[in-house]
């Protein structure tokens, strides 16, 4: 069969998901507030902290041990006043942090888009085309990946003008690594993916789009793990970790969208969903 016929079925499927989502006044709000939220509130917070709670304070928390992991990391650190350095610390952590807003927003359009379709019985119809389950679902999971790693991206940017109007600039300069950009443009696309896969695993087996959703807690937990071990200094990502992670995700992204296909059941959806 030609590709080309592949990837117009796949790029039907996108264009379907995204003309109900615009369509929908609640999801459109879901995927452009939400972001706006997080990462305001990730600014606020890091404000707060920084202006109010002082440096000599901060050193006599657990973070203390993040910061000296951070200073063995970038020694440029060591001269900036301790303040800073937790600030630096904090700017770190961003990257992983806004991987919240693709996962929120992928597990919301996998579990609305099928949860829904079943109870509407759309779906039956499109199952009846040569569209194959790989196709569809593959499709279904580029529709939520594309835009929610581009909104995540706008908020990394929208972050790095409110981190440079916090002040002071040069530590945006310091923190904006390698490891930043492989975050972003590794990371993000792949756990997007991977949630969304999730998400569909989920809403195949639910009834409902609130029990489908309780798979985000699968995702968020580790996701949250991970920024605590590093504010408390049990590890770093460095550059060679997070290409590791990447190239890990790569292969769990394999797995579980054959997971979802095989799991998906579609020769009994149609007497099931009725």
């Amino acid at each position: 069969m030609p590709k080309s016929m592949v990837y117009r079925r796949i790029a039907n499927v996108m264009w379907k998901e995204w003309e109900a989502t615009l369509y929908n006044f609640n999801s459109a709000l879901f995927v452009t507030l939400l972001p706006l939220i997080i990462t305001a509130q990730a600014l606020v917070l890091i404000y707060l902290i920084v202006n109010f709670a002082g440096g000599e304070m901060l050193m006599d928390t657990m973070l203390r041990a993040g910061v000296e992991r951070a200073e063995e990391m970038m020694p440029a650190l060591a001269d900036l006043p301790t303040t800073e350095k937790f600030q630096a610390l904090f700017y770190l952590q961003i990257p992983v942090y806004l991987l919240l807003i693709p996962i929120m927003i992928a597990v919301s359009f996998a579990t609305f888009s099928i949860v829904e379709e079943k109870q509407t019985g759309t779906l039956e119809p499109l199952l009846a085309t040569p569209v194959r389950t790989w196709e569809l679902l593959l499709g279904k999971a580029l529709a939520g990946t594309v835009p929610a790693v581009i909104i995540t991206w706008i908020c990394a940017g929208l972050f790095l003008l409110g981190a440079w109007r916090i002040g002071p600039t040069y530590l945006v300069w310091l923190v904006l690594d390698l490891p930043w950009f492989i975050s972003l443009f590794l990371l993000v696309p792949l756990v997007t993916v991977i949630s969304f896969m999730l998400g569909v695993i989920a809403s195949s087996r639910a009834r409902d789009a609130k029990n489908a959703q309780n798979i985000v807690i699968i995702i968020v937990l580790p996701l949250m793990l991970i920024i605590a071990a590093q504010l408390i200094g049990v590890t770093l990502f460095t550059s060679t970790r997070l290409l590791v992670m990447a190239g890990v995700f790569v292969f769990v992204v394999v797995i579980v969208l054959r997971a979802a296909v095989s799991m998906f059941q579609r020769e009994s959806i149609i007497v099931k969903w009725k």
